[in-house]
């Protein structure tokens, strides 16, 4: 599976391709030039998108139901795929823990799709739009790639 993104860096605009990302490496082109990478965690945590993604990447404010404490342990992230509002995919690589949709169901923007668990971080990845459920295309405890198809809808 591969994934385009579009990428400011200080202002400069990339085409950028993930063709393979499997683990700590990864093979991406940049502006038509290919590159394998190797990614290694430092520790810490990202407080800001490393890259800009036109919207792609939206993330809603909290619900206000929910305990505080759970809002400060799993960040809220929803993504569609690049040009598409019909999938949610994975905003990273990981493992689906909780899922809290079923096909068929109705949900409103920033309802909980599912909860991912990425660098043991637990992520609630939310819908990024109105509509009804018409695939869950992962299961619980299923281990995604970055750009995987977690729902379509219908």
């Amino acid at each position: 599976m591969s994934k385009q993104l579009r990428v400011i860096v200080n202002g400069n605009p990339y085409e950028v391709e993930v063709k393979d990302f499997s683990g700590s490496n990864a093979e991406v082109s940049v502006n038509g030039t290919t590159y394998n990478i190797e990614i290694e965690e430092t520790g810490g945590s990202v407080e800001q998108p490393a890259v800009k993604i036109p919207t792609t990447v939206s993330v809603p404010s909290p619900v206000k139901t929910a305990p505080a404490a759970t809002q400060a342990a799993a960040p809220a992230v929803a993504i569609a795929a690049a040009g598409s509002t019909d999938v949610i995919s994975a905003p990273m690589p990981g493992v689906i823990l909780d899922i809290a949709v079923k096909p068929g169901q109705t949900i409103a923007t920033g309802d909980t799709i599912c909860a991912l668990e990425a660098m043991k971080m637990k992520n609630l990845l939310r819908s990024h739009r109105d509509g009804t459920i018409a695939s869950i295309e992962v299961s619980e405890g299923q281990r995604v790639p970055f750009g995987a198809v977690i729902v379509r809808f219908a």
